[in-house]
């Protein structure tokens, strides 16, 4: 389709669910593309299957996009390429990494991804150097050199592999929405990381241990609770709630023990409503909305798991989060707590995500088969449950003992 180009033209462009196009009779050779999912962009072309894209309607204004492909045009009848191809001269409209981030990446990640929150801040913080580089001059080489040095410094190959994924998945977006004609990254590999190398999981005296703690830990603040009672009521003054009438004086202790009883990831502990749970079944709902894989699952309650939550439920409590933070909204941190309680119990190198761990561990070593753990904890492939597989009971003892 031909036709003149105009501002309130390029704001009509309607989705069609199908890729169009149409090419402008003031710049002949500059034409928009429409995707099938929306996205507009300009692009010139100078000959048959020669085509560059300049940048999205959204970003290049209409009288920029015709000077940028008055150029190409002019240079390729100079040079019979346009420089920017022969000489490799990058286009001063592909926007910087802070720029798409900002303008495009980000709305979109927070409307479409589930942790797109996470994965703007990790890029931020994981690319600091590069976000004031353009699109266009990322590339390989660069990326490689920022990698080698993350690992020197430390870093796991594991998380560096994360930051890649990260930021390829910005790049796809970027010539998805024609900033880009190719993905620069498109030959980076991941680097290779031992998939079922060490749990960390909890010993029978650890667990002990942080049992103790648990309970020390609530003795600590019920005594604490105590003294200011007695200050305030020499005082005449206003007791605070008797912390030795009820079962808990705070969240961390449910929080810990449902997390062993359950394997639950720390963000779906956190997002729990009580409408998740049905006591009487005795099953709590994992709502795919707030899980990793993004798929629904439901976990039996056992003796310990159950007892927890009848005794951390609030009578008549129908609604609202299991574990709510301030003013009621969803509770997002429990690191202070988290390690005063390991140095209370005197254990190291230990994450929260390793009680999820340690529930795993301890279904494998009492012989549950490997895809009823998987099924429990979430996992979407057998692979990531087969970390586990060695603490299976004698099974590789009996299997070379065919031999």
């Amino acid at each position: 389709m031909k036709e003149k180009l105009t501002i309130r033209r390029l704001s009509s462009l309607e989705v069609t669910g199908k890729e169009y196009e149409i090419h402008d009779t003031v710049v002949p050779g500059l034409f928009v593309r429409v995707t099938a999912a929306g996205a507009k962009s300009f692009v010139v072309t100078w000959a048959r299957g020669r085509k560059k894209a300049l940048g999205r309607v959204s970003v290049l204004t209409l009288d920029q996009a015709r000077q940028e492909a008055l150029q190409y045009l002019n240079e390729a009848r100079t040079h019979g390429e346009p420089l920017a191809i022969t000489q490799g001269r990058k286009g001063s409209t592909v926007p910087t990494l802070e720029r798409f981030l900002d303008d495009h990446f980000e709305p979109w990640a927070l409307a479409h991804q589930k942790d797109g929150a996470n994965s703007v801040r990790a890029i931020r913080k994981s690319f600091d150097g590069m976000m004031a580089d353009r699109l266009c001059d990322i590339d390989a080489r660069r990326f490689e050199r920022l990698r080698t040095g993350w690992i020197a410094a430390g870093l796991s190959p594991a998380t560096a592999n994360r930051n890649l994924v990260r930021l390829k998945g910005l790049l796809s977006r970027a010539v998805e929405w024609g900033f880009l004609d190719e993905h620069p990254l498109a030959k980076v590999r991941r680097l290779k990381v031992d998939q079922r190398g060490r749990v960390r999981f909890l010993s029978v005296d650890e667990e002990s241990r942080l049992r103790a703690a648990l309970d020390d830990r609530q003795e600590q603040i019920r005594g604490e609770r105590d003294s200011a009672n007695r200050w305030r009521e020499e005082r005449h003054q206003e007791p605070l709630a008797d912390l030795r009438a009820v079962p808990f004086v705070d969240h961390l202790k449910p929080l810990v023990l449902l997390s062993l009883n359950t394997g639950m990831r720390r963000g779906e502990v956190f997002n729990l409503v009580w409408a998740d749970i049905d006591l009487q079944n005795k099953v709590l709902t994992v709502v795919g909305d707030g899980s990793k894989s993004g798929q629904t699952r439901h976990i039996p309650l056992n003796r310990e798991a159950l007892a927890v939550l009848e005794a951390w439920k609030p009578k008549r409590a129908t609604a609202g989060y299991v574990f709510p933070g301030k003013d009621g909204e969803r509770l997002d941190n429990v690191k202070k707590a988290w390690a005063g309680l390991l140095l209370l119990a005197r254990i190291e190198a230990f994450r929260w995500h390793d009680l999820r761990h340690t529930f795993a561990s301890k279904l494998v070593m009492a012989g549950v088969p490997l895809n009823t753990v998987r099924e429990l904890l979430g996992h979407a492939d057998i692979a990531m449950t087969l970390r586990y597989a060695h603490l299976a009971p004698d099974s590789k003892a009996a299997a070379v003992e065919l031999i």
